[in-house]
């Protein structure tokens, strides 16, 4: 990085934080943009004199609000919500819900910010933004999960709609969880329209959503590994995370030939060196979305495998790492131990798994590394595929948004190799990230000064 560029980088995040204190992980998905997008900025100085990135890094709107509800014992609780309105110049604003513990202002602005240009990246007209609460589903009965569902989008309802703002699914936001919201939305506004995604087929939702950011991650895999002569057949695979990311990536890996062989959850990780195949896939499935189980029962379930208790899997040695748990979920340490082992390929089922210094670890190795804005576009394409199907009263089968989520994840890659080919390789950073800034920063230069 040139003296001129380092300087205004610095320049700006210092202002960045300024406005934004005590916000690390906001400022952590700023800084990694800004890094690939400020020499772009002082090649097209139109975006600077306009203060494009300025302005792109403040949202739109924050709505805060306070969720009273009554739990099965008849006390009052109180949760607190959020919704981040980042930047509709391109569409509604589009991106999930998460309902856990440790959400903060910070955690929905850097995935806010995160979203706009994931969405953008799909071709598709969305807009970026994030919500949630500081609720937790786990231990919670059906009837106290809908209660505080039904609570949050009283006020909720206000600021969401089909042109407006389409709320989906994240973290401990589920099928369960969207079924009870869009319920309530339906009775609150007297209209059936696709104001949230990830709906119940029965209702509006689209075949291939529950699969798609699994699914997705591994297309943009291999289309990584095909543009070097090599593909995932034979490969083996270290996958963090047991959750809907997680298993279909590993369902769409074990399908594309490779071999996984690790799964987590928050309590450590599972290895299994004969490789996790349909069967035991299956196994995973019914035991983390019905019996939500621990993965060390996987261990007491199979021979041969051990479990890690409180450790992540980025110690095996792997041709192939998918983090698909969450955030900062890779150290820098972690990243030279993949790099050591030989790792051919990271690409993030999660939001931002990977800390700065393992991206810039990844990097100056040369690692094929897809960042999460890329390869998991894949679930939040099907959702503006459900939008679409929504809209037009129809219902795509599942070949026909299976193909059109592959071509969407072509696509993206293919907007990653023209913005950052770098020699004979790929900057994937730079690559979705200027792809993804150009097309929204275009728009917002067509709007003026708004």
């Amino acid at each position: 990085m040139s003296d001129a560029v380092q300087k205004k980088l610095d320049h700006f995040m210092q202002g960045l934080i300024k406005r934004n204190p005590h916000e690390a992980v906001f400022h952590q998905a700023v800084q990694e943009v800004a890094e690939s997008v400020m020499p772009y900025l002082l090649e097209h100085p139109k975006y600077l004199e306009a203060n494009i990135l300025e302005r792109m890094t403040e949202p739109d709107r924050v709505i805060i609000f306070r969720v009273c509800w009554e739990d099965d014992e008849g006390r009052i609780r109180t949760n607190r919500a959020w919704r981040v309105q980042f930047n509709n110049a391109i569409g509604p604003y589009k991106g999930g819900l998460r309902f856990r513990p440790g959400v903060t202002l910070s955690v929905l602005k850097f995935l806010g910010f995160e979203q706009v240009f994931k969405n953008s990246l799909t071709g598709l007209p969305m807009g970026g933004g994030k919500g949630g609460a500081n609720f937790n589903p786990k231990g919670k009965s059906d009837r106290e999960v809908m209660r505080f569902c039904q609570s949050l989008m009283i006020e909720l309802h206000r600021h969401i709609g089909e042109d407006t703002d389409v709320p989906a699914g994240d973290i401990g936001v589920g099928g369960r969880e969207i079924s009870y919201l869009f319920g309530q939305y339906k009775r609150l506004a007297n209209r059936f329209v696709g104001t949230l995604t990830g709906k119940g087929l029965q209702f509006g939702g689209s075949l291939v959503r529950t699969e798609a950011t699994g699914y997705g991650c591994i297309y943009f895999c291999e289309n990584m590994l095909e543009r070097i002569g090599d593909s995932l057949r034979g490969k083996s695979v270290a996958i963090s995370g047991s959750g809907n990311v997680a298993i279909y990536a590993a369902e769409k890996a074990h399908q594309f030939g490779a071999k996984v062989v690790t799964m987590s959850d928050s309590t450590g990780f599972v290895h299994d060196p004969d490789g996790i195949d349909a069967d035991k896939l299956a196994y995973i499935k019914d035991l983390k979305e019905v019996r939500r189980g621990r993965i060390s029962e996987y261990a007491q379930q199979y021979s041969g495998v051990e479990f890690h208790a409180d450790q992540r899997p980025w110690g095996v040695p792997v041709d192939v790492a998918l983090p698909c748990a969450t955030q900062n979920e890779i150290s820098g340490d972690d990243a030279k131990e993949l790099i050591k082992n030989g790792v051919l390929a990271v690409c993030e089922g999660a939001n931002m798994p990977t800390k700065l210094a393992g991206v810039h670890a990844f990097l100056e190795a040369g690692t094929l590394y897809a960042p999460g804005k890329a390869a998991n576009a894949g679930g939040v394409a099907v959702s503006g595929l459900e939008q679409s199907q929504n809209a037009l009263r129809i219902s795509w089968d599942h070949a026909e948004v299976d193909a059109r989520l592959k071509t969407i994840m072509k696509e993206i890659h293919e907007k990653c190799v023209t913005h950052g080919k770098d020699g004979d390789g790929v900057n994937y950073v730079r690559g979705a990230n200027v792809a993804g800034f150009v097309k929204v920063a275009d728009a917002m230069l067509a709007y003026g000064i708004v």
